[in-house]
């Protein structure tokens, strides 16, 4: 078993920089000036550790879309931007609505070895949203299927959703759900809105979502299944929400926000690049400031990318014809540095809460999202929150070049990553 030295690190940015010692796969030691021998040594610059980031919600595209991105360069882009596990969403091709889809992908991640990669079960047959998916099947497979979600399309049927509820109850997973009633979505490009309205594309309104987050909260009351709410992006639903959680079952829901919704608006719309296009779409900017309030009281748990790599054909075009989705796993923790710890909306101890402990305790995984502590998994990030970085979707690690933060300036970077004791990438090099 390797040894590597992490030196000078303020776990959670609390206190006098510290060294910590891992040893094969657990943390040995954490103390000042450490003289121990280590066959790898990471210099953290008093940067911050914290515990390796957790993703519920990213687009591997394998099988099916290897073109936008496959399993080996999503987890290469995780590794980069921090995270030590990710959920990859069932919407390829085949869909992962079975036991040999969601095995693929699992084995396809441990032989990478840079993330741990979790496949999402879909919720129904090719994501229908008429007949339950083999759950059951899924979930005692190899791949042990621990959520599932049609995400990019809603389980609109009641019935459906109730019964999946019902089962996730008896199987002790989650459904994650997209939350959007296509009744009143139907040729929606954009937010219903001002800007909308002004430019011409037919508009995504906020009740959509909202009314579908109400629905279902009610649901998984009713029948004690856990639900997770995918992207939240209004406004209205964090009131959801957060009356949702003032009752006695709030256990049985939580919700995420994406990096985007947390920094960008709907204003970018004007220049019509469907780099901006995203499902659900950009809100406002009040939507932006109740989601950041959201997520720093503990509304929205957890903050999850959304990663949706696309080709140059499917972005390059005009905006109507143009598939949506953005890149985010290398430019998470910039954004939530940007929007949540310089506005002093979260610390260091937030920021691990929203990335990685939560996430990692909605999903049950039980070696995530751990203490920085001896004895502890070494599963971590080491950031150096001083730095200042420009995005250049050329040179991140994805096939697909997609960002919305082109020649965006972010605050915050990751040195290294750390997946059970070995360094999977260090200062910008992914370890294969």
């Amino acid at each position: 078993m390797s040894r590597v030295l992490i030196k000078e690190v303020r776990p959670y940015g609390d206190g006098e920089a510290v060294d910590v010692l891992v040893d094969g796969e657990l943390i040995a030691e954490i103390g000042a000036d450490l003289d121990v021998e280590a066959d790898e040594v990471v210099h953290g610059g008093g940067g911050v550790l914290l515990p390796g980031f957790v993703d519920l919600h990213t687009h591997l595209r394998e099988p099916g879309r290897e073109d936008t991105e496959t399993v080996e360069t999503g987890s290469a882009a995780a590794a980069l931007g921090g995270y030590t596990a990710v959920f990859a969403m069932a919407n390829t091709d085949p869909v992962a609505d079975n036991a040999v889809i969601v095995e693929h992908v699992w084995r396809r991640g441990l032989e990478i070895g840079l993330v741990d990669v979790h496949p999402v079960g879909a919720v129904t047959v090719g994501l229908g949203g008429e007949q339950l998916a083999e759950l059951g099947t899924m979930a005692r497979s190899a791949a042990g299927v621990r959520m599932f979600s049609d995400d990019g399309k809603c389980v609109h049927d009641p019935l459906v959703m109730r019964r999946a509820l019902e089962y996730a109850k008896a199987l002790g997973v989650v459904v994650a759900q997209h939350a959007e009633e296509p009744r009143l979505t139907v040729g929606a490009q954009a937010h219903e809105g001002a800007n909308a309205a002004r430019l011409g594309l037919a508009g995504w309104p906020a009740p959509a979502e909202e009314s579908i987050v109400a629905r279902d909260c009610l649901l998984a009351g009713h029948t004690g299944g856990t639900l997770h709410v995918c992207h939240v992006s209004t406004a209205g639903t964090a009131e959801i929400l957060r009356w949702w959680k003032s009752r006695e079952s709030a256990g049985t829901v939580s919700a995420e926000v994406t990096p985007h919704h947390l920094l960008l608006t709907d204003e970018l719309l004007s220049t019509y690049d469907p780099v901006n296009k995203v499902n659900p779409p950009l809100r406002t900017d009040e939507d932006v400031r109740a989601l950041r309030e959201a997520l720093a009281d503990g509304t929205v748990d957890c903050v999850a990318t959304d990663h949706a790599p696309h080709a140059s054909q499917d972005k390059d075009c005009e905006w109507s014809a143009a598939k949506p989705g953005m890149l985010g796993l290398q430019t998470a923790l910039g954004v939530v540095a940007r929007t949540m710890v310089e506005p002093g909306l979260l610390d260091w101890r937030g920021v691990a809460r929203v990335l990685s402990e939560r996430p990692a305790e909605i999903a049950g995984l039980a070696d995530q999202g751990r203490p920085i502590a001896v004895g502890e998994p070494a599963n971590l990030a080491v950031v150096d929150p001083d730095v200042r970085w420009t995005v250049r979707g050329a040179e991140l690690a994805s096939i697909s070049a997609n960002t919305p933060f082109e020649g965006v300036e972010l605050p915050g970077r990751v040195l290294a990553t750390v997946l059970r004791g070995r360094i999977t990438a260090h200062e910008g090099e992914v370890r294969r």
